[in-house]
């Protein structure tokens, strides 16, 4: 069934490609420059990519919008549900002899090398960009890597996918954090509510967990994520200057250039990284010893690739809300998912905390949604 799954969203995703192609348009950013700084300081991928992207929704054509949204969500949610999945398999897996897979920067070589050939593939049938600015997306692939690295990280080392993936969801904490720093930046009642009930549920959920083995991976493991999520702020400021110096060039980079040209510097920093610390000779031979492994890490990397395109086929079809709307609600889904088909055992305490926290989340997108949010 896996195996019919992966197909079916690749075949999808293969849909996706002709359909991004659609010219996006320049038009004046005065009506889109405030939802795109608020979507852009999230760190948000839909934000990065609409706003980048000239800010614009095409117009609808062929396929009735309805269909539309059917293959783009549908897309979104098939592809990272599994992908979540799977990234939760691969660094619980066992081997006979007791042994896992912790090469997290290996993994993001092959999850990298699969977007940056479907980033291409994009590229021949939209057309490449020339003039792209590669020193800012060096940096931003550099920056990006290293947040889903850590990540994976922390799942190496003990944080479960429900704490991960909660807590990934208030990266708001390390740019307001920066914005109130550096920046001077005010934020209503409502944000701090928000990312405090993000952060506290999250908090729970942890504490919530049936008491087991392995405290100080854990501890590793919340110390892995902490860096994540910085890593998430970091990028949103080099994605603001990345915006600015496109601007400035007069530069408008279509998604799949966008796609291409940060996965393969986001590769390349994971192949440096991951000689530099003798991973690529370890992750090697665990896979080769225990293939069934490498099943799983294939399909995370397609699944990733796919994913990614779906979400540019839905920026380019309907207005970005509606993206974050459904890779905001694909989030709290795959909390779900994980606690009930991992064996995931929360306490009532533990439920509380899921609560707060998908509360936090849902009246964030909601905020982005209703145009509420200030600009800073």
């Amino acid at each position: 069934t896996t195996a019919v799954l992966l197909l079916i969203v690749l075949a999808l995703s293969l849909l996706s490609l002709p359909q991004a192609s659609a010219k996006l348009p320049s038009v004046p950013r005065t009506a889109v420059n405030k939802q795109n700084t608020e979507l852009l300081k999230t760190g948000d991928l839909v934000g990065k990519v609409h706003s980048m992207t000239g800010g614009s929704t095409p117009p609808s054509s062929g396929l009735p919008d309805s269909v539309k949204l059917l293959i783009g969500a549908g897309g979104i949610y098939s592809a990272f549900l599994y992908y979540g999945s799977l990234q939760e398999d691969v660094f619980r897996f066992s081997a006979a002899d007791g042994s896992q897979f912790k090469q997290a920067w290996l993994l993001q070589v092959l999850e990298a090398a699969a977007n940056v050939a479907v980033g291409f593939v994009g590229m021949q049938v939209t057309g490449a960009t020339k003039g792209i600015p590669k020193e800012m997306f060096a940096v931003s692939g550099c920056t990006q890597v290293s947040a889903k690295a850590f990540t994976s990280l922390a799942l190496a080392n003990g944080l479960s996918f429900p704490v991960a993936t909660l807590a990934k969801s208030g990266k708001m904490v390390p740019v307001m954090i920066g914005s109130l720093l550096l920046g001077g930046a005010t934020y209503t009642l409502r944000e701090y509510l928000q990312v405090a009930a993000i952060i506290a549920g999250t908090a729970i959920v942890s504490m919530g967990k049936k008491k087991g083995t392995g405290a100080p991976s854990s501890v590793m493991g919340v110390a892995f994520i902490m860096l994540s999520l910085i890593m998430d702020g970091v990028t949103g400021g080099v994605q603001k200057k990345l915006k600015a110096e496109t601007k400035k060039a007069g530069i408008t980079p279509k998604p799949y250039d966008f796609m291409f040209w940060t996965n393969l510097f986001m590769a390349l920093t994971a192949v440096a990284v991951a000689l530099g610390l003798g991973e690529v000779g370890t992750g090697v031979d665990f896979i080769t010893s225990n293939p069934e492994i490498l099943n799983k890490i294939v399909k995370f990397s397609l699944c990733s690739a796919a994913g990614q395109s779906f979400i540019f086929y839905t920026i380019a079809n309907f207005d970005p809300l509606v993206c974050t709307t459904v890779t905001t609600t694909r989030k709290i889904f795959s909390v779900l998912l994980s606690i009930f088909l991992k064996g995931h055992q929360l306490s009532a305490q533990g439920w509380g905390g899921i609560g707060l926290a998908v509360a936090g989340i849902l009246s964030e997108m909601e905020m982005k949604m209703s145009g509420k949010k200030k600009a800073h």
